[in-house]
């Protein structure tokens, strides 16, 4: 099963390939050695309605909901772009769905609407430098004092992290590691509150990444998202949302290199023969776009049912590892099929398997993925 195709679906996917091929091919390259997407490509994105899509209009958004979303990240990606712009462009994608859920008035007009309109960027901080994925050992605390929360503490790994104007961060309300956590959205340039290093990343080159430091940093309890310690729930109920981003980011940069190897292998010929017509090289091709159409097939399944309200979190595990473990294999048998041009930075297929490496790792661990679904077995 794919997601229903519409007029206005098909609208969506020219909308977003014309947009890459304007605003982005021109400039990726430069984006990638600079370590940043500028400001300005947020307000671009917002103005002609794709920065929205999956955010109702009452909130500032374009509409549309998650299955419009996975189709405007596949586009991005299959005409060109990466996952690595993905995660630069759309960072809000996992740092506003939580004041929207909350349906804070206040938080949505301070944050959200500018969000979705390109003049604020905002990050999730939940990862600390000795936590990794175990959300419920976050020692991030903030301290009730009157009106404001005093935060301590640092994260990591921080997407648009320095950019960012605004960090929906997870801290805990208790003593460090209890598993009462909340959320608190924390404004750059609050006293106390820095940037550490620039990370440099094997991939994703384009999406900055950084260190955060809390030292009494005073946030509003205004700031809060929800009610105090409710702040796990909150998080466990968007990684649906997170993982299923980061599963179409793969099958996506698949289909790609398909795409890229393909064409490779019709151009080029080695002693006076196209690559194509070379049994062995049809087959890895064969090979490659099975497993990339599958991993679409699945992950469409599974979203098209958690837009349906299914409680699928089993699944979801199994379309993000579904989805990763195709990537893996196509993106290594694409530049392998380059050769030595693959190796390049000039090759595109070289940035697709850089960028591929941190889509097991990112929102959930494949190994993460292995324990909720052995859990959905009953194991």
């Amino acid at each position: 099963m794919t997601i229903v195709d519409t007029p206005e679906r098909r609208q969506l996917r020219e909308l977003t390939r014309a947009f890459v091929t304007k605003e982005v091919l021109p400039c990726l390259d430069d984006w990638e050695r600079a370590g940043e997407v500028p400001r300005s490509l947020h307000e671009t994105a917002a103005k002609i309605g794709l920065l929205g899509i999956g955010f109702p209009e009452s909130v500032g958004g374009s509409g549309g909901d998650l299955l419009d979303s996975i189709l405007v990240t596949e586009e991005v990606i299959r005409s060109g772009g990466s996952s690595g712009l993905i995660s630069a462009l759309f960072t809000h994608g996992i740092a506003l769905p939580h004041m929207v859920a909350s349906r804070d008035d206040g938080l949505i007009d301070r944050y959200v609407r500018p969000t979705l309109a390109g003049t604020m960027i905002g990050a999730l901080a939940i990862t600390e430098p000795d936590g990794g994925s175990d959300v419920a050992g976050i020692r991030t605390c903030a301290r009730r004092d009157g009106d404001h929360y005093v935060v301590n503490g640092s994260k990591t790994y921080i997407t648009s992290g320095v950019r960012s104007d605004f960090v929906t961060t997870a801290v805990c309300t208790d003593f460090p590691g209890s598993g009462a956590l909340s959320l608190l959205v924390i404004e750059k340039g609050t006293p106390g509150f820095t940037v550490g290093r620039r990370l440099e990343k094997l991939g994703w080159h384009c999406s900055d990444t950084a260190e955060l430091s809390f030292v009494d940093v005073r946030v509003p309890v205004a700031n809060r998202i929800g009610p105090e310690d409710t702040g796990f729930l909150a998080i466990m109920q968007q990684f649906a949302t997170e993982r299923l981003s980061l599963a179409t980011q793969a099958y996506a940069t698949a289909q790609r290199c398909v795409e890229l190897a393909t064409r490779w292998c019709r151009d080029r010929s080695t002693f006076g023969r196209p690559l194509a017509s070379r049994q062995l090289v049809r087959h890895r091709l064969a090979e490659m776009h099975t497993r990339a159409e599958a991993a679409r097939a699945y992950v469409h399944d599974v979203a098209e049912r958690v837009a349906a309200g299914e409680p699928v979190v089993t699944e979801v595990a199994m379309a993000k590892n579904v989805a990763v473990a195709a990537c893996d294999f196509v993106v290594d048998a694409a530049l392998q099929l380059h050769g030595g041009f693959g190796y390049l930075r000039d090759a595109e297929v070289e940035r697709h398997y850089r960028d591929a490496r941190i889509l097991g790792i990112g929102g959930g661990t494949t190994e993460i993925m292995n324990e909720i679904i052995a859990k959905g077995m009953g194991l």
